[in-house]
């Protein structure tokens, strides 16, 4: 198989996520994933592309996301790598409402971050030293 890898730059804007999910079950596709894996691989980048436009970005279509899917290693890949990058102000992942407290349970929004972990192999949010914020997912190969 073929090492593979998509890097998007994309406005801040809703109309993007078609895009973002055709992407995201090509990269799938290619990475061997079954179709159950293949699919919430979508949800969980679509919840990732969704925040970066919602709350990092607010909707500003003048500020950009950044979306790069890979196979990793390049020789044998073994994971699909996943960063989603914007251009906010940041936030310390701390300070994210647990969805799962009885506050929150019938909350509307709030649970991308734990779909994201739930869906994923491994999670990670950092601000970036530039500004805005980078998420990186990673989905086991094998």
């Amino acid at each position: 198989m073929p090492a593979a890898g998509v890097i998007l730059d994309c406005p801040s804007h809703f109309d993007v996520l078609d895009f973002v999910q055709v992407v995201a079950d090509h990269m799938g596709q290619v990475g061997g994933l079954d179709g159950d894996a293949t699919h919430w691989l979508g949800v969980a980048l679509r919840e990732s592309v969704i925040n970066a436009i919602k709350h990092g970005n607010g909707e500003d279509r003048s500020k950009r996301v950044v979306v790069e899917c890979r196979l990793e290693p390049t020789a044998k890949p073994t994971e699909l790598v996943v960063r989603v990058v914007d251009q906010g102000a940041g936030f310390d992942p701390v300070d994210v409402a647990d969805p799962l407290a009885p506050e929150n349970i019938l909350k509307p929004s709030g649970r991308g971050i734990f779909f994201m972990r739930s869906l994923m192999d491994d999670l990670s949010l950092q601000r970036m030293p530039e500004g805005g914020m980078e998420v990186r997912m990673v989905k086991k190969l094998v």
